[in-house]
């Protein structure tokens, strides 16, 4: 994690740190060691016995109580491509989860995590959840996935920014929430939460705490189609918590923080790729109380086992002229960059190819890129 720590005495949020801080309190020691325990492990100690700044007797109280390392993961395989490292973790529980590293040429390094192994909500062109939920991530193994030691010794260091992008539904998982608290507290994570993006297929009253509890950080709401029926054949949350009603709680929040949201649109070869769709999706837009605070991301599907066999990815240039498209309506819009097709980087593979050597049915990957 980045960021100077702070001299005061920082109680973290609950977690395994807010543990061992009590521990250290419960001891009688000096509120600084807790500090250095926290500094050593941003640049990137293992374990408490690598925290040579502690007394060896303290270091070995604290392997008495929590064992050798508080970290809550381990690597289990990992790919990686020409600015892409995608990596494998195991939990102590042995759930599997996936992690993806990105580095800028910029010199900068960006790490999309997940907050859930596996997913719940059956969306037809992601088949992370085609096992369902196995269980929600702890803030603690979210955390991890920012600040591995990996991370720290590639070029351009430990990433600058957090995507919650990866496996799982992020406001599904309520500890989502506790993560974000850990990753921009100074003293801890010290991220500027403007670094941070947190991605929603629309769980609307989690999407409203968010808001209120991090009104600084990106939001991106999946829409993929303004069209309702279709939308929730695509994602079966519309039935529940509509498109309209998140984008009311996206239309508060851009005039309150004055922050702009995006719009992720996976543009899906003869599915949603018309001018119907086209023109639907830019009405959709101009509608907004801030229709400038609101950017539209277009993202080529990427095929992945197990989402609807029937899905196409459409040819590259049918992205790029669906995004002049919304240019000529006055939208605002990008062709997301995608990383990582030499190595399958969408989320799930290699969580795929761990489940079928021990002999589970394979779960699968999301076609996000």
């Amino acid at each position: 994690m980045h960021g100077r720590i702070a001299h005061e005495l920082v109680h973290p949020p609950p977690g395994i740190l807010a543990e061992v801080h009590a521990f250290l309190h419960g001891l009688g020691a000096p509120a600084y060691r807790y500090h250095q325990l926290v500094t050593a492990f941003q640049r990137g100690a293992q374990g408490f016995e690598e925290v040579r700044d502690l007394p060896g007797d303290l270091r070995r109280q604290l392997v008495s109580r929590f064992g050798p390392t508080v970290l809550p993961l381990e690597v289990e395989s990992v790919r990686t491509g020409e600015q892409v490292e995608k990596v494998l973790f195991r939990t102590r529980s042995g759930a599997r989860v996936e992690t993806v590293l990105s580095r800028y040429r910029a010199g900068w390094a960006s790490v999309c995590v997940s907050t859930q192994a596996g997913c719940g909500l059956a969306c037809s062109f992601c088949a992370t959840g085609a096992l369902g939920l196995e269980r929600n991530l702890s803030a603690d193994e979210i955390c991890a996935q920012v600040v591995h030691q990996r991370w720290s010794s590639g070029p351009g260091g430990a990433p600058k920014s957090v995507a919650f992008m990866g496996m799982g539904e992020a406001l599904a998982n309520p500890n989502v929430l506790t993560a974000l608290s850990v990753l921009t507290s100074p003293g801890l994570g010290g991220l500027s939460p403007r670094r941070i993006t947190v991605s929603t297929v629309g769980l609307a009253p989690a999407l409203q705490a968010l808001t209120e509890a991090h009104p600084q950080v990106t939001l991106t709401l999946s829409v993929h189609s303004a069209f309702p029926e279709q939308r929730a054949q695509l994602i079966p949350l519309e039935r529940r918590y509509s498109l309209e009603e998140n984008l009311a709680i996206l239309d508060r929040h851009v005039v309150r923080a004055r922050r702009k949201t995006y719009l992720a649109y996976l543009l899906i070869e003869g599915v949603n790729d018309s001018e119907d769709h086209l023109v639907a999706l830019g009405r959709l837009v101009q509608r907004r109380t801030r229709p400038e605070l609101f950017h539209v991301s277009v993202i080529r599907y990427n095929a992945a086992f197990g989402a609807d066999p029937s899905f196409r990815a459409p040819v590259s240039s049918k992205v790029d002229d669906f995004v002049a498209g919304l240019h000529r309506l006055g939208v605002s819009a990008t062709r997301r960059q995608q990383f990582g097709a030499d190595i399958d980087a969408a989320c799930g593979q290699l969580r795929a190819e761990s489940m079928a050597r021990l002999g589970r049915r394979r779960p699968t990957g999301d076609p996000l890129g």
